[in-house]
């Protein structure tokens, strides 16, 4: 599998802009010239606005070096789990970077483009005092959600947990402080983030091991994945392993390092 992984990402690593704009997509940009990606506006610190509104974060980093690559602008939009793979499918956005898990139904939705770029688990965030002290204390219980999560399942069907599902993180963080579930289930690696301020969320924590750890994969239209849209942006993930710009990214955004990352990194740096 990695094998072959490599083999399509060296190949897509050796087209050139030229080249790669016979592709529809990649046509459209360079008309419009603006690369349209849609990215989170309420994860921190992947993607959120910094105090003048812009959208920040490392996942904009990585959109901002797929602009310079193709020598366009960069045009954010934010998106949230319900709409992403929507927004891609209508055309709305060109390319997706939006903490998505990599699924076999969402690789039936959209072009998830291999390899993967980061990856993260599940944990819930809870009172300090909530006595949560395993997945299984999840029982019978209130937990809040995001809609469109794929683990939303999982935490309903194993734990037995009611899970409730919101449209956006404000709507599931409101929803915790106001004692409306015991807990909010997300990925780990946003609670860091959240975390940092103290004044809101001084009393809570993260008690529970992170479990169902599943890489990250950014989406292109689906009918481009195996075209020139899909093998360019294939090498570029590539490049960013290689080169340590995920780990870079990782520091300069102050995130605890990825392990997986770190592994990601070594596998492919050789090749």
């Amino acid at each position: 599998m990695l094998s072959r992984i490599l083999a399509g990402a060296l190949a897509a690593a050796s087209l050139t802009i030229a080249t790669a704009a016979g592709a529809q997509t990649l046509e459209k940009i360079h008309q419009r010239g603006t690369l349209v990606v849609g990215v989170k506006a309420d994860y921190k610190p992947f993607g959120f606005r910094d105090p003048s509104g812009n959208i920040v974060g490392f996942e904009p980093d990585l959109a901002k070096d797929v602009a310079d690559t193709l020598g366009v602008k960069l045009q954010l939009e934010p998106v949230v789990a319900s709409n992403r793979m929507q927004f891609l499918q209508q055309g709305k956005i060109d390319l997706m970077i939006a903490t998505m898990n990599d699924t076999e139904e969402r690789r039936k939705v959209v072009g998830i483009v291999q390899p993967d770029y980061y990856a993260s688990g599940i944990t819930v965030l809870t009172a300090k005092n909530s006595g949560l002290k395993s997945w299984n204390d999840l029982k019978g219980k209130s937990v809040c959600a995001i809609q469109g999560a794929w683990y939303n399942k999982v935490v309903g069907e194993k734990y037995g947990a009611n899970v409730i599902a919101f449209k956006g993180t404000a709507e599931a963080q409101t929803a915790l402080l106001q004692n409306n579930c015991v807990g909010w289930v997300y990925d780990n690696t946003a609670f860091p983030g959240i975390l940092s301020d103290t004044a809101t969320w001084g009393n809570y924590a993260t008690p529970l091991p992170v479990i169902e750890e599943e890489p990250w994969g950014l989406a292109v239209p689906l009918p481009e994945l195996d075209k020139e849209y899909g093998r360019f942006m294939s090498g570029m993930i590539y490049h960013w392993h290689v080169s340590g710009k995920i780990i870079e990214l990782e520091k300069k955004w102050g995130m605890p390092a990825s392990p997986w990352a770190a592994k990601m990194h070594d596998a492919f740096k050789g090749t």
